[in-house]
């Protein structure tokens, strides 16, 4: 598909320089993503993704289900289980 259509963001410098550099240590670039969101976008009728605040933050869509007391348990709980799993082997 030919890339004839021109869109452009205006941001933060500091942000749009911390996102080029995630999208270039991950080998595409910022670019490409945005087309990537896009075609998403369609595909989905909607955004690709459920906005949230930051991971460390919040829990996201479950954070009503969560309790905050056993975060440091269950941040490392599947490690844990897969240490325990191939032990046994």
């Amino acid at each position: 598909m030919a890339k004839q259509a021109v869109y452009q963001v205006r941001m933060d410098e500091d942000i749009k320089n911390q996102v080029e550099a995630l999208y270039r240590g991950l080998g595409t670039t910022f670019a490409e993503a945005v087309r990537i969101f896009a075609v998403q976008s369609i595909r989905e009728q909607g955004m690709p993704f459920t906005p949230s605040e930051a991971r460390g933050k919040t829990f996201g869509a479950l954070s009503r289900y969560a309790d905050p007391a056993l975060r440091s348990q269950e941040d490392t709980a599947f490690e844990k289980a897969m240490v325990a799993k191939h032990l046994d082997f």
